[in-house]
């Protein structure tokens, strides 16, 4: 070991070359590189070496071991130390940073708010310091809820980047505040949208940035339409991102640092890129009602997000699997595969067991598919009980909307509950103050009128309402909602005994179903074929939908037997706390098989 008399360099280089070697052994060797770092205080080092080991113990403390008061001390040793040395920049900001995040992991939100408003405050000449620091801040309000501070701090971090001459990242604060927009004033995201194009499309430099910046704008505008309900619109902008995504899946990775040290950021690996496009692929496939094309991709991407979660442990991809979980576990329900959806529904709750912030953000939408799980195994006080927990989590307008609707749907299949169902229909009134301004859920909202209105044999008016869904559903190629109207419609006019005008809605009805493939509306579509054949004399044809009225009973009798079978199933009387993940099997099925009506 050298001694304190020789030239400092030659010893904190020595100490610091060990460390270094025992963090990046296999397996690393952490209490070794520990005791290399604390080595250096023993030669009296200047403040500089102090400081910047003071951190480099708190990182390796925080990032590699359990002991994180030990690590809090060491960053608060370099934060404090560093803002008494002049240009000593990367250490007291990486310090205020890193600590600042030890800070929120500990749930001292309030400790870490102003280190990073002082570090913002001192870091307006060092470009790279002032930018991450404006996006942690942003970041830290998003998590709390507070998207205008969030919103606001994302425009101050825009228009500096705007005054040190970095269009790159002015739209990436540009398209970030756009993002939060999305959350609460769908209004002013078309402004600021044209504005991002309009930079990205004029900045010149790293064509890797400048394609992840186009994804992020495509990104943002295809989940706009996507959250408007505009399924058909959206086909060009989703056609655009799949290209882009191809492009640069194409390009390789450049070494070379951009000039402009405010340029050093990037949105996402190119990796997660990918998995994001195929994400926003199955939720146009689900919304549209392309149900094997949404299977297909939430396959790729599952696969492709297993092989990323082995090298990477970055809290989005587990995001990106329950999102993509709760798109798919709704294919199967519409499908006739409730075993396959309530295992993935397992699947969803093993995840919230591993991430309290995944629990907090995704709770409702699980509760939701519950609901819709009882629905399909009627099990209708399941449901309202899963729907009512769903409503209590969310304060989404559109989930809001999208659960109310799904509620009303039981009131009206249980037909003793007119106060409640009376008062939720007023709130999701299609033809005036409509909560939300989602295409898909107006459309859905008619729907809903109709059936009610269908069930008090009040059948004009069902044709109105119905026939409004059809045009706002044909208009933006909602199938799902097609093939349910058009099959409503068709058992109105059988009930009138207007046999020709309901074959002309059941039989496009049954060929939409077919395509999506939705197994609820083929057995209705197939038993009315069934009647109506019968009822003009047509005995081949009648016979023909008898037999595929059996094939579809025997299969949805199948699967409602095996899905009531698991252990699973008794997740429907989950309504409160985390989910249970140790379930005793059933012993058989509780409830009977019916049909949509």
């Amino acid at each position: 070991m050298a001694t304190a008399t020789e030239a400092p360099e030659s010893w904190y280089l020595a100490l610091l070359g060990f460390a270094e070697h025992f963090r990046t052994s296999s397996p690393p060797k952490i209490r070794l590189c520990v005791h290399c770092l604390k080595a250096v205080f023993q030669f009296k080092p200047t403040q500089r070496i102090e400081a910047r080991t003071h951190l480099q113990l708190g990182s390796v403390l925080y990032q590699h071991t359990k002991n994180i008061e030990l690590a809090r001390t060491h960053l608060e040793k370099a934060w404090f130390i560093s803002q008494q040395i002049p240009q000593f920049e990367d250490v007291q900001f990486e310090a205020a940073s890193l600590l600042s995040e030890l800070y929120c992991q500990q749930n001292l939100v309030d400790s870490a708010k102003p280190l990073l408003r002082k570090a913002i405050q001192i870091s307006q000449q060092t470009p790279y310091w002032h930018c991450r620091l404006l996006f942690q801040l942003a970041q830290l309000h998003t998590l709390e809820k507070d998207l205008v501070s969030a919103c606001d701090l994302l425009g101050v971090g825009a228009e500096y980047a705007r005054v040190v001459g970095s269009e790159y990242t002015r739209a990436l604060f540009l398209l970030s505040k756009g993002m939060l927009l999305m959350e609460r004033k769908l209004s002013e995201v078309h402004p600021l949208l044209t504005l991002c194009s309009t930079i990205v499309e004029n900045w010149h430099g790293n064509p890797i940035q400048k394609e992840s910046l186009r994804v992020f704008f495509l990104v943002l505008q295809v989940t706009h339409y996507l959250d408007a309900g505009q399924i058909k619109s959206v086909k060009p902008c989703l056609k655009q991102l799949q290209q882009c995504i191809q492009t640069i899946s194409t390009l390789h990775d450049d070494e070379i640092l951009p000039s402009n040290s405010a340029d050093l950021f990037h949105w996402l690996p190119k990796e997660h890129m990918c998995v994001l496009v195929y994400l926003v692929t199955v939720m146009h496939s689900m919304q549209a009602g392309y149900l094997e094309k949404a299977q297909k991709y939430t396959d790729k991407a599952l696969m492709q997000l297993e092989k990323l979660k082995m090298l990477d442990s970055s809290p989005i991809l587990p995001t990106f699997q329950v999102i993509l979980l709760e798109h798919i576990i709704m294919c199967r329900l519409v499908t006739g595969h409730k075993a396959t959806a309530l295992q993935e529904i397992s699947q969803v709750c093993q995840l919230f067991h591993q991430s309290s912030r995944l629990f907090t953000n995704h709770a409702a939408q699980l509760h939701t598919l519950l609901g819709l799980y009882c629905i399909s195994v009627n099990c209708m006080d399941n449901a309202e009980a899963q729907f009512t927990a769903a409503l209590q989590m969310t304060t989404h307008q559109e989930l809001w909307t999208f659960i109310v609707t799904n509620l009303a749907s039981v009131y009206i299949r249980e037909g003793n509950r007119q106060q409640e169902l009376y008062s939720l229909l007023e709130r999701i009134n299609p033809d005036q103050n409509f909560p939300v301004s989602s295409h898909c859920l107006r459309a859905a909202a008619f729907y809903i009128r109709g059936l009610f209105s269908f069930f008090e044999g009040r059948y004009n008016e069902a044709k109105r309402f119905l026939r409004e869904t059809l045009k706002m559903s044909n208009a933006e190629d909602l199938n799902r909602l097609t093939a349910c109207s058009l099959v409503l419609l068709g058992h109105i006019f059988f009930v009138l005994g207007n046999h020709r005008e309901s074959s002309n809605m059941v039989v496009p009805a049954m060929q939409l179903a077919s395509k999506i493939p939705d197994m609820s509306v083929q057995l209705w579509s197939s038993a009315l074929l069934k009647d109506l054949n019968k009822s003009c004399g047509n005995t081949i044809d009648a016979h023909e939908a008898a037999q595929m009225h059996q094939t579809f009973s025997q299969q949805l009798l199948q699967d409602h037997m095996a899905a009531c079978s698991l252990p699973e199933h008794n997740l429907i009387g989950w309504t409160e706390g985390l989910p249970p993940v140790q379930l005793q099997p059933q012993n058989g099925p509780t409830t009977g098989l019916t049909s949509l009506l």
